[in-house]
């Protein structure tokens, strides 16, 4: 319980840190606009580039990942057809709802709590591919179309293909699969800039939070709502029940994948909904809620479990 807990430190640390800056103002009115741009189109592709080159294909193509794929699909399937059917939400807000249900935080909280937890960092690894190489490029597509103004299927393809995320992501597959060893000269300085990406993030993040109220943006608390308990009560159950009863998984595997479906929602999400300017409210809120939350979930899901 207490590596669990150092985990969670470290995160709210970074963000109180943010807070702080963002309350003095220390970096002027632009730093949470500059900070976010910093984070998208530079730091997350190097940091997604390392954490997949690095990644054992054994771990990336196992059984876990299409356990973590049917829990986030069921998930974020769910909060789409209440938000775009029943309460008529517009596509961008729609997408960032659904991501917020089931886009877990593999990377910033995944990582470190996969090792205090379940003893490997490398057990994130089929998720951080999942959602950078099936649900990024899909979402950015869509909030590409619907801030562009632009249907082209084409333009589309070629806006998502130029995307630093994507590139990341790929390139990064692409070395573990092929095996390509990357020298000390290549890795090294990839690294360095890659380790800023958590901090910058959470830091960015803390600075939002300056004057803003959990669940005070008029007109999408029932959003918030929705994408916090799919997250943190529905696609853990999900997860288990696929696991058990559909896949068969040997105990330590089921305890692995809902531990991984029980992460609070990612900060990339938030991270999406300030590069577009959509849904920020609900994206923001949600991780809150969710990394709050996640907390209890994931010490009695170790317990039963584990």
């Amino acid at each position: 319980m207490l590596d669990t807990l150092t985990g969670f430190a470290v995160v709210g640390l970074a963000i109180a840190v943010g807070y702080i800056i963002g309350r003095i103002d220390l970096l002027g009115p632009h730093a949470r606009h500059v900070l976010g741009r910093l984070t998208f189109f530079v730091l997350s592709p190097f940091l997604l580039f390392v954490v997949l080159a690095q990644a054992d294909t054994r771990v990336l193509f196992s059984s876990l990942l299409p356990v973590s794929a049917i829990a986030a699909l069921a998930v974020i399937a769910v909060h789409a057809v209440v938000a775009r059917l029943l309460w008529r939400r517009g596509v961008g807000e729609t997408v960032i709802g659904a991501l917020s249900a089931g886009q877990v935080n593999s990377n910033n909280i995944g990582i470190p709590l996969s090792l205090y937890l379940l003893g490997s960092a490398a057990y994130p690894a089929p998720v951080i591919l999942m959602q950078l190489l099936v649900f990024t490029p899909v979402s950015l597509a869509i909030l590409d179309t619907v801030t562009s103004g632009r249907t082209s299927m084409w333009r589309t393809f070629v806006r998502t293909a130029r995307n630093p995320i994507i590139v990341g992501s790929v390139l990064g597959t692409l070395v573990s699969v092929l095996g390509i060893d990357l020298p000390p000269l290549v890795i090294e300085p990839t690294t360095l800039i890659a380790n800023a990406c958590v901090p910058v993030l959470l830091i960015s993040y803390g600075i939002s939070l300056v004057g803003q109220r959990v669940l005070g943006t008029a007109g999408h608390r029932r959003d918030v709502l929705l994408a916090s308990t799919l997250k943190l009560l529905a696609m853990p159950v999900v997860a288990w029940v696929v696991a058990q009863f559909a896949f068969g998984l040997p105990a330590r595997e089921v305890l692995i994948v809902v531990v991984l479906a029980a992460l609070p929602t990612a900060q990339n999400v938030f991270n999406y909904s300030q590069r577009y300017d959509i849904g920020e409210s609900i994206s923001r809120d949600t991780v809150f809620i969710t990394t709050i939350g996640c907390i209890p979930v994931l010490l009695t899901a170790t317990l039963l479990l584990g």
